[in-house]
């Protein structure tokens, strides 16, 4: 099996610009008080893509030299190339990126890179583009590693990822509706709105790259209500357009969190706890009680933000 997913994503350029003239035509023509696009919006989500896509050629100069030595030394399998094998490599890497996505919404060291691509208040096809150079910094790559204990050799893992990443621009719009029997199989425009919403019923739901059975196995899976529409972005929101803060405003709030709690365990939940562990913290302490280790107290596992 031998593909070049980047060259593929050069072809799928014009689609993807395309995409979001469509939809900024047919918005504007039916419903022209959605304002769903913003040019300053689109512009910031644009150059945090450029940012990404820098941050990640120049951690794949590192990241695939580990990849290939765990192929090289300690992989299970030889796959001939085929369609078998492209099958086995795409479900895989797809669980994989749904326990990624899941993670990221649960420890906050994760959070701190992907917020970004959450704290948009809009939800269009350049949300998409949205995208943190924190990844690789916040270990990204790392959950892509058993594919090379699979047996599949680094580029095949690069190529796969990419292909994940692109399906999913295509999840990025409010001017598709619900698809039938689609829903059931693949991630949706309807499914992934869901996933950007900070509406109590939504958060933290829906976390699928491709195929949405892993939300439906794992029961993380929430159908968009016709009655409740989808609020965007974070629960506490960000309030500009700069993608320098967009990219390291929860790693201040971190580092932040980290000087200013008690104790080694309390710093480690501070960085690797849910995202909301540190709002919960602070709170304690304003209500008396002096740490969550004094008092035994485990946080709940809920974001405070989506």
């Amino acid at each position: 099996m031998q593909f070049d997913a980047e060259l593929l994503l050069l072809a799928m350029a014009p689609v993807f610009l395309a995409c979001i003239g469509w939809e900024a035509w047919r918005t504007r023509r039916t419903h022209p008080e959605a304002r769903i696009y913003s040019w300053r919006d689109t512009l910031c989500n644009t150059a945090l893509a450029l940012m990404h896509q820098g941050a990640d050629k120049l951690a794949w100069l590192f990241v695939i030299p580990v990849y290939a030595w765990c192929y090289e030394h300690y992989r299970l399998f030889d796959w001939h190339a085929g369609w078998l094998s492209f099958a086995v490599l795409f479900v895989a890497q797809d669980l994989l990126y749904y326990v990624f996505h899941r993670c990221s919404h649960r420890v906050r060291w994760l959070w701190a890179a992907h917020v970004v691509h959450h704290s948009s208040e809009r939800m269009n096809f350049s949300t998409a583009f949205r995208q943190s150079l924190m990844y690789p910094v916040a270990g990204m790559w790392v959950f892509w590693i058993p594919l090379a204990l699979l047996g599949f050799p680094p580029k095949q893992i690069v190529g796969i990822v990419l292909i994940n990443l692109a399906f999913q621009f295509f999840v990025h719009t409010q001017a598709i509706g619900k698809l039938g029997w689609l829903e059931y199989v693949l991630n949706t425009p309807s499914i992934h709105r869901v996933h950007h919403a900070r509406n109590d019923r939504y958060i933290d739901r829906n976390y699928a790259g491709v195929l949405v059975i892993w939300d439906r196995l794992f029961g993380s899976y929430v159908d968009e209500d016709a009655n409740e529409a989808p609020v965007y972005g974070i629960v506490e929101p960000l309030h500009t357009y700069n993608p320098l803060q967009a990219t390291f405003h929860e790693w201040a709030s971190m580092a932040r969190d980290v000087v200013r709690v008690r104790g080694w365990r309390n710093r480690l939940n501070a960085l690797f706890g849910p995202p909301a562990w540190a709002a919960q913290y602070h709170a304690s302490l304003c209500d008396g009680q002096s740490t969550f280790e004094s008092a035994g107290h485990t946080p709940q596992n809920n974001n405070a933000a989506v």
